[in-house]
């Protein structure tokens, strides 16, 4: 496990290029679930955990990994299925997600996958809306297909911690406030909650959101206003893409709107739970023009407002 991660250099390679890596894991004998490498820090049997008084009933405890405290959510019993026992193997996946660091409880942590976004699928209709998967694919492990289900971490996420949409003070330019209103901004993130999360911030202030599931349907919708005669800038104000989406991922989609003429001044801001000075270095060079850090309302806001002066 110590190896189960590659240095920034070595992932920063998959950029642009639309692929990315999976962590394997299961959570109980009969399927396979997965979430990006790009959000994990570190993987380890599960440590002895403290008690959280007061915690949600998903929070396990916390665990002490060399002398710093981390929250530990037990995956299984927050996406559904009947909380781990002692009895089971218990893993710790660490991550970092929006700008915070918590562990995962799984069971047993198969190996990594590199794949393409291209084969990565949205979860099917008939999942419904009140599932925890952002995408599905199917992969051949030993000469048997196995399907992979995509864990949605920030719907997890959002329903254990209570995000505070609320602006502060001063944030708000009350001048550019007055020309957003009947603003349009296209939104591309295979996450509902992360979608949610920004119309709750943004249509307040009379903002129009457009909003897709991923990276191709983006591009596609903005390719048919162009082959249609109309301009990219009248119809909307700006793009805000997730990094991480079935089909094609946010990398290689600002990649796509840079190489046409007819869309490559179009504003994008890489809206991500990625941190760190991994998206610093993507926004450079795939030509993003800001990186916001999920979930951040007063951010974002300024970023409205700085593509507004532009």
């Amino acid at each position: 496990m110590a190896k189960v991660l590659d240095s920034v250099d070595q992932r920063t390679q998959l950029v642009g290029e639309n692929r990315l890596e999976l962590l394997l894991f299961r959570i109980n004998a009969t399927q396979l679930f997965a979430i990006n490498v790009f959000k994990v820090k570190e993987v380890v049997k599960l440590p002895p955990l403290s008690s959280l008084p007061g915690s949600h009933k998903s929070v396990s405890g916390v665990a002490n990994i060399r002398g710093t405290s981390i929250p530990v959510i037990d995956l299984r019993g927050a996406i559904g299925f009947s909380p781990m026992t002692d009895a089971q193997e218990r893993n710790l996946i660490i991550t970092e997600y929006n700008r915070s660091v918590q562990g995962f409880m799984v069971g047993k942590v198969e190996h990594i996958v590199n794949m393409t976004w291209s084969d990565i699928l949205p979860p099917p209709k008939t999942a419904g809306t009140h599932n925890y998967l952002t995408a599905i694919c199917r992969l051949e492990i030993d000469d048997v297909i196995n399907m992979v289900s995509i864990i949605d971490v920030e719907k997890v996420l959002a329903e254990i911690i209570n995000y505070d949409i609320r602006l502060s003070e001063g944030v708000l330019d009350e001048e550019l406030a007055k020309k957003m209103v009947g603003h349009k901004i296209l939104i591309a993130d295979d996450s509902s909650t992360a979608r949610r999360q920004i119309k709750e911030t943004l249509e307040p202030l009379g903002i129009e959101i457009l909003e897709v599931s991923d990276g191709l349907q983006a591009l596609q919708l903005l390719q048919s206003w162009c082959d249609g005669g109309k301009s990219v800038y009248d119809e909307i104000l700006m793009l805000i893409t997730d990094a991480e989406m079935p089909e094609m991922d946010g990398y290689k989609l600002t990649s796509e709107i840079r190489s046409d003429e007819r869309m490559n001044k179009l504003f994008v801001a890489l809206n991500t739970s990625l941190s760190g000075s991994f998206n610093e270095a993507m926004v450079v060079k795939v030509g993003c023009d800001r990186f916001i850090s999920k979930f951040q309302p007063d951010l974002l806001v300024g970023v409205v407002q700085d593509c507004l002066r532009k």
